[in-house]
């Protein structure tokens, strides 16, 4: 005899929200949009939310403004994308156009990271951290400010138009376009003196293509995360199509566990009296009425979830008023709920029997499956995470290493070779010192491997020799003009060395030029 009696749930109210988007319900294509109106919630999920979303949204905002001094000589700005110098600064890191291999070794890394937080914790990365997702979330808070929360909001929307309807409508565009302006404006100070820009857009003073990056992006956040909101996750990102492949047995879900949800009833003490099998599940529908995605998460997974899970925290609040544990919607595994599944259904031989999972003190029997951190760091999960840290410690690796000192020769074409009229041979070079760090510095050029050749460069004038001292600009690129005379020797020399080196750097590097003679192959 079953002696668990389910709490009457009459004190729970019936939120009327039907799953707009739900496999039920999905409309054509080129259907009309039928509006989402999610409705406040509170929750250990949706506090995790906020933080997330605060601090992605500080990063976003105040990353330019961030000082980093690397002296006099480059700029101050902690995070610059400098076009006109074409360089990448990162605090104390500086890319420059031939070191492009970082900027793809990250792109990597963030494709690896992607695979790495799916196989674990699901679609992450869409609820949480997404750019469309926390817009949306801040988007969502301008329009429950203005306009309440989910039933003012859809009175409002179904209501005609009125001043106060319009006054609302006015004051919840116009903040967005705000947001948006402050959005495309924040972009843009990424790549220029932050503020040197700033004042120059107030004062019609910036650049063309600035004013026309921020009224792009103003537009695209305000269409994207003010009017198409969920319909971008679904038509247009196509993660939730590759993250099928990501994800496996073992990877966390947000699932409605019904195992232990069904059967539904808002009368569970009249069904139990009846004899009728009764589940948790009260059929409030607040987990619909609080979805940003506009789905039931009660009809299984689905191509729209982006796992928030918002519905947790709904479903677990009405668990709390009607005294039941918490976790009929929660992160779960598949295998987990697999398991269950065949405990309650007797191996899919019966439809799902509360009595099954439940002892008779309302306690779920030895054999059900909760969720265990561990299955986290299964093979899968390492892989990834291994293969993510390699490219980054590698990546780390190679930037300690690196020389900030380079060479480039190029050759003169016409003429390749000239000759004196002491029978000398000549041959001319255009050398480009690259000088990666932001300082000024003296290197010494210097020739080898060719006996009785010597240099001139007409920028230090006459002289000629086998070793000079440069001043290399900071952070730049110094381009010499070079003359390599060579006395005729008899011996047939094709290639020699340029060398340079900043000892107090100890930074050198070298390159292995060709002379060109007559009768020699070249």
């Amino acid at each position: 005899m079953n002696l668990y009696t389910a709490p009457d749930p009459k004190s729970v109210e019936r939120v009327n929200a039907e799953p707009v988007n739900a496999r039920r319900n999905r409309q054509p294509l080129y259907a009309a949009r039928k509006k989402v109106f999610p409705k406040r919630v509170q929750g250990r999920f949706r506090r995790f939310k906020w933080i997330v979303m605060l601090v992605t949204l500080a990063i976003y905002y105040l990353a330019p403004w961030i000082r980093w001094d690397r002296g006099p000589f480059a700029p101050d700005q902690a995070i610059l994308v400098d076009l006109s110098s074409r360089r990448f600064f990162f605090f104390f890191i500086e890319i420059w156009p031939q070191e492009f291999y970082y900027v793809a070794g990250l792109l990597v890394m963030a494709g690896f990271g992607l695979f790495l937080v799916t196989s674990a914790v699901g679609r992450a990365w869409c609820g949480y951290a997404c750019p469309q997702t926390v817009w949306v979330d801040l988007f969502l808070v301008v329009e429950r400010a203005i306009e309440g929360d989910r039933n003012a909001r859809m009175k409002l929307d179904a209501g005609p138009w009125t001043f106060d309807k319009l006054g609302k409508r006015l004051l919840k565009h116009s903040t967005w376009l705000v947001i948006g302006v402050l959005t495309g404006g924040a972009w843009v100070f990424y790549f220029a003196d932050a503020p040197t820009l700033a004042k120059g857009l107030f004062t019609a003073g910036a650049p063309a293509v600035a004013y026309a990056t921020v009224a792009i992006l103003t537009s695209t956040t305000y269409v994207f995360g003010g009017l198409l909101r969920e319909q971008v996750c679904t038509y247009m990102c196509p993660w939730p199509r590759i993250q099928g492949a990501m994800l496996d047995e073992n990877s966390l879900v947000v699932t409605y566990n019904d195992w232990r949800g069904e059967q539904r009833s808002r009368h569970a003490k009249r069904a139990q009296a009846e004899g009728q099998a009764v589940g948790d599940c009260v059929d409030c529908n607040a987990c619909v009425a609080v979805c940003p995605m506009g789905i039931d998460i009660r009809d299984g997974q689905q191509m729209e979830c982006i796992t928030c899970a918002l519905c947790i925290d709904a479903c677990d609040n009405v668990m709390d008023k009607i005294g039941k544990p918490r976790g009929l919607i929660a992160y779960a595994t598949l295998s987990e709920y697999a398991s269950n599944m065949n405990i309650a259904t007797d191996e899919g031989r019966t439809p799902v029997q509360p009595a099954r999972v439940r002892n008779p003190d309302g306690s779920f029997v030895d054999g059900i499956r909760h969720f265990n951190w561990r299955i986290i760091f299964r093979p899968r999960v390492v892989f990834y995470a291994v293969v993510w840290t390699g490219i980054g410690i590698a990546m780390l690796v190679h930037l300690s290493m690196r020389e900030r000192l380079e060479l480039n020769v190029v050759h003169d074409r016409n003429p390749q070779y000239v000759l004196e009229s002491d029978g000398s041979i000549r041959n001319g070079y255009t050398l480009r010192v690259l000088n990666m760090v932001p300082s000024p510095r003296t290197i010494e050029l210097t020739l080898s491997g060719i006996d009785g050749a010597t240099m001139r460069i007409p920028e230090l004038g006459k002289e000629e020799g086998r070793r000079f001292l440069i001043d290399a600009a900071p952070d730049a690129a110094t381009t010499l003009k070079v003359f390599v005379t060579r006395k005729p020797t008899g011996d047939a020399v094709n290639e020699f060395l340029f060398s340079i080196e900043d000892a107090g750097h100890a930074d050198r590097a070298t390159y292995r030029a060709a002379f060109n003679a007559p009768g020699e192959a070249r």
